[in-house]
């Protein structure tokens, strides 16, 4: 009862505590005679504001009350747009309408601009995530490989890697090996993030394969093992338990790092966010909210891997 006591008061002085960092914010705002205008920030999630269905010509609108259907003919030839899918027109039959021109109005449910930037942010960190775990497999093993050329060239390249910031590699990707490659932004940013954080998962590679007894090697090449079915039944999966969570921190890193690549203009989660401050004047409602949408991204995966490691420690 007394040990239930305790973590009771614990509990209660932690929350204690976040209302007071709450409370802490709240005054500063006031300090600074800020305004919280939480109620602009939902549109910018998912909005329910009718979309409007705009002219791509120049041409002539038929509608046809029976059907619902909208058509737009072409003044200079090309195939006539027909808009089924629409709540309310906004033109009437026979009237003339020019590129860019409003024709109709669609209500319901559409994503906003923040969760699109969050969409984009969660695809980038996947795509990359998977690309940096293939280099960097190879490479931690190519890091401690007898052959002096494999070795030498893995470990150029992570302490290249390693050695310069992320935000001058995206740069380099983009403007250099993009050019050249014909690259379009996404890939170049996922190339520099993958490039990037497979250096770090490299070294994790390496270290966990070192942390397995030379032992356990050369009890599976005296069972007629070769190096390699000897690395991927016996060693590796040792070595997977022992690096999962520093491997969870750099995948965690991964997330947070994607916020870089808003430099080259892939409107992640991070631009999003910089646009809607710019459109809302918002900014303190705005970046808190980025803010936790990239604490829901991190504190899952977080919780993914520890789930993960409870079911592989009840495994041993």
């Amino acid at each position: 009862m007394e040990n239930k006591s305790h973590l009771l008061l614990w509990k209660g002085l932690f929350l204690l505590i976040l209302i007071g960092l709450g409370f802490g914010i709240y005054a500063s705002s006031k300090s600074i005679d800020y305004t919280w205008r939480w109620e602009r920030i939902p549109q910018y999630i998912v909005s329910t504001e009718p979309t409007e269905i705009r002219a791509p010509f120049d041409g002539t609108a038929y509608v046809d009350d029976a059907t619902n259907t909208i058509t737009i003919e072409s003044d200079i030839g090309l195939d006539p747009l027909i808009i089924k899918d629409f709540d309310e027109a906004m033109i009437y039959d026979g009237d003339l309408v020019f590129e860019g021109d409003a024709v109709a109005e669609q209500t319901g449910w559409t994503i906003g601009p923040i969760t699109w930037g969050l969409w984009i942010t969660l695809k980038l960190s996947v795509v990359s995530l998977i690309f940096a775990v293939v280099i960097g497999l190879f490479t931690g093993l190519a890091r401690i490989s007898h052959n002096p050329v494999l070795r030498y060239l893995a470990i150029t390249y992570i302490e290249l890697i390693r050695g310069t910031p992320l935000l001058v590699q995206i740069f380099i990707f983009y403007f250099f090996i993009g050019t050249v490659l014909s690259l379009d932004r996404f890939t170049a940013g996922v190339a520099a993030l993958a490039v990037f954080t497979g250096a770090y998962i490299a070294e994790i590679v390496r270290s966990g394969i070192q942390s397995i007894h030379p032992g356990q090697m050369e009890a599976a090449r005296s069972l007629g093992m070769n190096y390699v079915q000897a690395m991927v039944n016996v060693i590796l999966p040792q070595a997977f338990k022992r690096t999962l969570p520093p491997m969870a921190g750099q995948f965690i890193n991964l997330i947070k790092d994607s916020s870089l690549v808003s430099v080259i203009s892939i409107t992640d989660l991070t631009k999003a966010g910089r646009e809607v401050v710019s459109s809302t004047f918002a900014p303190f409602e705005v970046w808190f909210t980025v803010a936790l949408l990239y604490l829901v991204l991190t504190g899952t995966l977080s919780w993914a891997i520890q789930y993960l490691e409870k079911r592989l420690s009840a495994s041993d």
